[in-house]
Formats: structure tokens, sequence, C-alpha cells
């Protein structure tokens, strides 16, 4: 039984052209960046090179993308360094209720040091009401923190409406678009953003490597210190090999995006109709029509989410019940719960995410395996007992 990975919202195999760019700056090219001799400008050259890359896809300038460890990091970075650098303007950061943990943690500790977070609610189907960005600003917020598209439920988020609403006020935007590089679209100033977070293994590219884009001109303060890498923004020596992964994954993604996201979109499609058709008490999460290419958030009543996981990883099948951050969490998705599901709905919740190499013979095996896990499931429950 060979394995159906449908999980690439939490991480995707990394592109085989990429370990193959990857691997000489391993061995032969593993000079230190930051060295004035030969082998340290050979590594820095292909920073340089990676990093011309990642600011094309996003239709930034070369000098505005910082390399960083993770998205996480990135995240961190754009809240914590908008809010310590513009205190003497204000203290005040709108974010939403549906944000990644590496947003909304960050939020809590800065609550933590006097800052005042607003967090807006969602509608039924996780978008950010305008009105209600507007209804929160101040005269002393700074900051309005917003994802492109909600990594649970796939929600596309109306970004560049929201742009407006900062460039009009003077507040900078920041927009964790981990889910989006590479996938969708994305341009910086078509959107209105002054920082955007993003990931190399969520492309196709290595763990352990993210970016930064910061707009030239950003108020912004650094919060790692040591060296001058990165041109003072992010001290640490360059992780090369891992840079130029995410370069030659952004290469790849440029070329091969539209095609990926057509694939997967049929195939998304197709999924969400089949299990809607062949599975009763089911509900779709997120948006419709306004959502990822590859997502499906499904709702299944009287069958629990991990006991689903868990049936379908036994048939080789590799799917989540949320973030992959939150998946020792026995709590129900905060995400879900922001939509309105009541506990017990949330806690039957399955994410699919699709790929690159997603075939329709593995949505077909998933349609065809997953009502019979649910029929066994809902056998041994009670409350579907009782509903009947």
């Amino acid at each position: 039984m060979g394995r159906t990975y449908l999980d690439y919202a939490a991480t995707t195999p990394t592109h085989p052209e990429v370990v193959k760019a990857m691997l000489p700056y391993f061995t032969e090219a593993f000079g230190n960046p930051s060295s004035i001799y030969a082998c340290g400008q050979e590594a820095k050259g292909a920073i340089e090179e990676a990093r011309a890359n990642v600011a094309d896809l996003i239709g930034a300038q070369d000098e505005e993308i910082v390399f960083t460890g993770s998205g996480t990091e990135a995240d961190n970075f754009a809240i914590k360094g908008v809010a310590y650098a513009n205190e003497s303007k204000g203290n005040h950061i709108i974010t939403t209720t549906i944000e990644h943990h590496a947003v909304l943690e960050t939020c809590h500790f800065l609550e933590t040091k006097g800052f005042k977070v607003t967090y807006l609610p969602v509608d039924e189907y996780g978008m950010v009401d305008l009105e209600e960005v507007r209804k929160a600003i101040t005269n002393q917020t700074i900051l309005i923190s917003v994802m492109q598209a909600n990594n649970e439920i796939g929600t596309i988020e109306p970004l560049a409406e929201i742009g407006k609403i900062a460039k009009e006020t003077g507040i900078y935007f920041h927009t964790d678009a981990v889910q989006t590089v590479g996938h969708i679209p994305v341009s910086v100033d078509e959107l209105g953003i002054d920082l955007l977070s993003m990931s190399a293994h969520k492309l196709y590219g290595p763990k352990g490597v993210g970016a930064l884009y910061i707009r030239k001109g950003t108020k912004l303060l650094s919060f790692m210190h040591g060296g001058e890498q990165e041109r003072g923004r992010r001290a640490s020596t360059q992780n090369v090999p891992g840079i130029v992964g995410f370069g030659k994954a952004v290469e790849i993604a440029r070329q091969e995006m539209n095609k990926e996201a057509e694939q997967v979109t049929y195939l998304r499609d197709k999924l969400i109709s089949g299990l809607l058709a062949q599975i009763d008490h089911i509900c779709l999460n997120g948006h419709p029509t306004n959502r990822l290419p590859n997502n499906v958030n499904v709702s299944i009543s009287f069958a629990e989410g991990e006991s689903m996981c868990l049936n379908l990883d036994l048939e080789g099948i590799c799917v989540s019940t949320g973030s992959a951050c939150s998946s020792s969490v026995t709590e129900p998705s905060h995400v879900l719960l922001a939509l309105g599901l009541p506990p017990l709905q949330a806690h039957s919740s399955l994410r699919f995410s699709l790929g690159k190499w997603t075939t329709e013979e593995e949505i077909d095996r998933v349609l065809e395996v997953l009502p019979r896990i649910v029929a066994k499931l809902r056998a041994m429950s009670p409350l579907m007992k009782s509903h009947r």
C-alpha cells in the first residue's frame, strides 16, 4: 500500500531540483558569506541570487527581502519590530481571531508589555469585515496584521481593501503569506503590504528558512542582535543551503504556479463534491469559492476528527485535523470556533491540502475509504445513536 500525502499545508516535500541546487553549498561551496575571500563571496553571490528570485515573485526590491529561520520568526520580527520601533507613536495593534499562532502568541506577548491588541471577529466563512477594521482603528494604532489566506480553512482575505485602509490612515500593514506565496499571485504593491512573512517549506523548499519583506522606509527594530548580516536587519550567519533552496523553489513556483493551481483546484472541487455527496451530516468550512486552490476543510458530525485522521493513516492516507503547529493540542481549533462552530462540530473536522504531486487516483481513494471510516466510527458513537 503506497502513501497518499494530503497535508501540503503542514509541509511540502522538497522538490528534487531544490535538493540538487542545495547540495554544493553543503560541501564544496561551503564558505561563510561574510568572508571576503573567494569561497565566501561565492556563497554570498548565491544568497543574493536567491534574494532576487524571492523579491521578483512578490514584486519587491531585492534589498527589501530579509532571510529568516522560518515563517514564525518572520511574523515575530514584523510585529515586535514595528511595535517597539513605533512606541512613541502608539501602542495599538489590530489583528484577527483566526491568525496563525505565530501571530497570536506574539500579540499576546506584547500585551504583557503594555501594548493593546484588537482581535477582529470573522464571519461564518472566515472573512474579515472591512468596516470592523475601520472601527477598530484609533489614534494609537501602529500596525494591522491580517493573514492573506487561512492555513486551516483556506479562506482568502480582502487584503487589497485592507491595504487601502491602512495607507489612508498611515498605519503599517503586515500579512502572514506563508500559505499563499508560490501558490497564488502575490504583489506587495497591489495589496498595499508593508511587511510580508513567507516560508520555504510551504512551497517545496527546505525547512528552517523563511523571509520577511520589509517595504523601504518601514520603521522596524531588529530583535536578533550580533553581526551585520542581512544589511544589519537579522544577525546570524545565513543558512546558505537553505536560502539557495528557497530561491530555487521560488524559481520553480514562478514557472509552475498557474498550472499547479489549475490542477489542484480541479482535484479540490472533485474532493469537495464527492465528500458532500457520499457523507451526510457534513459541512464545508471556509469560503465556498474565495479559498486557496488546494484547501478542503470539512466537519463531519458524529465522527471525531482525530479518530478519522488515525483511521485514514492506517489506510496510508495522511491528512490533518487542522494546523500542524496545534496537532498535539486537545482543544478544538480556534479558527473553527471563530467561525461560530460548536466545539463538538469543531472537533469533528478534517483538513485535506493538496499539492503538486497529488493525483486523481489519490482523491478517488479518499472518496472510497473515508465514507467507510465515518460509517464505522458513527456506529460506535453514542451521539449518533441518540441522534437517530
